[in-house]
């Protein structure tokens, strides 16, 4: 762990040297804030502007700032005041796909890399003040129409293919600051999504997603190296946090390594915190310490579906994963509809490759919920090196914590079995463990 926190301190001393020359209010450029006028052209003159003068800060101050995509570029932070609003778009049109660059776009997870705020291999770019971005969601979903709906009260208006899969999308990038910012009102996409990115600074966000919306995720990190994520507080319908290593967008493997979570509060229909997926590649060296879940469906995922051959199925990788050396400090989970630690491999002839997942360490977590920790791997391929230290799982009843079906995921969740399961582990590790059943 030592050359990860050298790791971490060079980032932080590359993010305080970068310095901005200049502000660029958008106003100056044509922008009315009356949150009705598109702003979109304004807004990115502005960024442009702004980059081709070796860069400053492009500022949103006083106002409404109507806006479809725009485009980050290097040398640029993005500053919303605490007097301004970027409102996204309510037409689906005003968010077109961009030209391949960084990411191959047909292999990415509903194969569109349309965001609201995009940036592509940018460096020393940022997205900060006390402001809001606001995605505007409700032009995006419906309620459902039957009467007896489980899992989530919205859904999209539009194809997944068409929807908005993602708000802020960064690409490629090196040297990314996000801080402060709040997030509301977004659509079935996923909030920040940090796709092979290098060095990059999270910390202060507030996303306030509607739960009742599907796929609204949090912070997806995926394929990244060296990235902090602190003292942010996150409300998903989706997974909160996830870290991945889908390298399928990429023209070559990329491990995702070296991520520091800390100082959380989540919330999640889904997941809390989600490590991996179909075919994720290397996933190692990460932390996650010091994190407040509640009303969340699974607190901790480690989930390997299979491959599903239906039409749309587009988020899986090409690898066979590994995840190695991961561990969860500190946390407090109350109100857990389904389990507190979720660890499933899929069967090998359903098209999951994995290679291993071991050395995994919990200490300090206390939860309660619906049901207890399952951990799976599968005869060929045993979950190894687990350690649970200082831990509790109590046991609620279905009076505590009431109409699951009807909590995102908590009806998937709900699986295979009662109790603390354990199936297909080896050398796992119990130190002052607590097990609370009705």
């Amino acid at each position: 762990m030592r050359n990860v926190k050298c790791k971490v301190v060079l980032a932080v001393s590359l993010f305080s040297a970068i310095a901005y020359s200049a502000d660029f209010n958008v106003r100056d450029f044509g922008a009315k804030g009356d949150g009705s006028t598109k702003d979109t052209a304004a807004i990115q003159t502005a960024i442009d502007t702004c980059a081709a003068k070796s860069g400053g800060r492009v500022v949103f101050a006083d106002g409404v700032f109507l806006s479809g995509s725009i485009k980050l570029k290097s040398g640029v932070e993005l500053h919303i005041d605490r007097t301004a609003r970027l409102l996204a778009s309510p037409d689906i049109a005003d968010f077109p796909d961009f030209p391949d660059g960084h990411t191959i776009r047909e292999n990415l997870p509903r194969q569109r890399n349309a965001a609201f705020i995009f940036a592509d291999e940018a460096e020393r770019i940022a997205i900060t003040g006390d402001g809001t971005i606001d995605c505007n969601g409700s032009h995006h979903i419906k309620e459902k129409d039957e009467k007896n709906w489980t899992g989530w009260k919205y859904e999209r208006l539009h194809p997944m293919t068409n929807s908005l899969p993602r708000v802020v999308f960064l690409a490629g990038c090196r040297d990314v600051v996000l801080k402060d910012v709040t997030m509301v009102g977004q659509p079935a996409g996923w909030s920040y999504w940090i796709h092979d990115c290098d060095r990059v600074q999270v910390s202060g966000l507030k996303i306030l997603a509607d739960v009742r919306y599907p796929n609204n995720d949090g912070i997806h990190v995926n394929c990244s190296r060296d990235v902090t994520i602190s003292d942010c507080l996150v409300e998903t319908g989706d997974d909160s946090l996830v870290v991945r290593a889908n390298s399928r967008s990429l023209k070559e493997n990329r491990p995702c390594e070296r991520v520091i979570v800390s100082d959380c509060v989540l919330r999640s229909w889904s997941a809390g915190i989600r490590i991996g997926w179909t075919n994720d590649g290397v996933i190692r060296d990460c932390s996650f310490s010091n994190i407040v879940m509640h009303d969340t469906s699974v607190g901790i995922a480690f989930v390997l579906p299979r491959r599903k051959d239906a039409p749309g199925w587009t988020d899986y990788g090409r690898e066979a994963t590994l995840m190695e050396n991961l561990s969860f400090d500190n946390i407090r989970m109350n109100g857990i509809y389904a389990r507190p630690v979720l660890s499933a491999i899929a069967p090998e002839e359903k098209g999951v490759l994995v290679k291993a997942v071991r050395d995994i360490r919990f200490s300090n977590v206390h939860a309660t919920g619906l049901e207890l920790p399952f951990l799976a791997g599968r005869p060929e391929c045993p979950l190894r090196n687990f350690t649970f230290s200082n831990c509790s799982f109590r046991k609620a009843s279905e009076a505590e914590l009431p109409d699951w079906k009807r909590h995102g995921a908590a009806s998937w969740d709900r699986r295979d079995g009662q109790g603390f399961v354990m199936r297909h582990t080896e050398g796992f590790r119990f130190d002052n463990m607590e097990i609370d059943t009705p």
